[in-house]
């Protein structure tokens, strides 16, 4: 992932599944003049998670953006040596909590224990957001020995049901829309100035690994033209297929029209 501010704080949220999305949409071939009238998606089919990917975390950090003041958020924090990252940090009043964000619209989502599927499918979100909680706990303990450990927590952005038959020991899997009643609601373990010093230490990009790619430039704005392009393309398949629907729909209509003519055709013995 990139760091492009001063400060960890300027970072966005989805910065880095962005920068990756733009990395691999770069050698994309162009859409023909047919393939943007037929409305074919400008993302090949590697890129959609990353894009599905970068949505869903922008939809967590506009949630994390309400919460009261006491409450900072923390986006796209570099961790590990592969360039993977911590979509979003919050520190406030009830502790310090690393998020990882899911986006799996309209899809079942079951949990029991450290067992998760989505639609069917086993996924190791929990192992995951553990491993990123122990790494956080441990970057920032380096720095201030006596932080509570980072609370992990997994959010669902729209899934159709969540379904938790056994919360994780550790985890805390919520739907986003759930998410920021959950947080406000936790006791105070952290005073204001544990708060203010653990801020500055999250701040310092020298808290984190060091990038491993250069800058990417106008980021927001390439991904916003991506972004309109896909919805674009989207809007122009729910055409065709209503079209076609709609064709189908008065073909039948018309069949059933000439039903009773062509019945007394075929029992007459056709026209006299």
């Amino acid at each position: 992932m990139t760091i492009h501010a001063q400060t960890m704080r300027q970072q966005f949220a989805a910065q880095a599944v962005i920068e990756e999305l733009l990395r691999q949409h770069a050698d994309t071939p162009p859409r023909s003049t047919f393939a943007r009238f037929c409305g074919n998606s400008p993302l090949r089919s590697d890129s959609v998670s990353w894009y599905l990917g970068a949505k869903g975390e922008i939809v967590v950090g506009q949630i994390l953006a309400t919460l009261p003041l006491e409450w900072t958020s923390f986006h796209a924090l570099p961790i590990g040596k592969k360039g993977s990252d911590i979509d979003h940090i919050v520190i406030g009043p009830g502790g310090i909590f690393t998020i990882n964000t899911k986006h799996h619209a309209g899809k079942t989502v079951w949990v029991a224990g450290r067992g998760l599927m989505v639609s069917g499918q086993k996924q190791p979100y929990i192992r995951n957001a553990e491993y990123e909680a122990g790494r956080v706990t441990k970057l920032l303990r380096e720095r201030m020995p006596l932080l509570p450990a980072a609370q992990p927590v997994l959010a669902l952005v729209n899934p159709k049901s969540l379904t938790v038959k056994v919360q994780p020991d550790q985890v805390k899997v919520t739907t986003a829309a759930a998410l920021r009643r959950w947080l406000v609601k936790h006791p105070v373990v952290l005073n204001a100035g544990d708060l203010a010093e653990l801020a500055a230490v999250i701040d310092d990009p020298a808290t984190w690994p060091a990038p491993l790619f250069p800058p990417t430039e106008n980021v927001l704005a390439r991904f916003n033209a991506l972004d309109a392009e896909v919805l674009a393309a989207r809007s122009r398949r729910r055409v065709w297929s209503f079209s076609g629907t709609l064709a189908l729909c008065a073909a039948a209509f018309g069949a059933w029209l000439l039903l009773p003519a062509v019945l007394g055709a075929v029992l007459t013995g056709g026209p006299q």
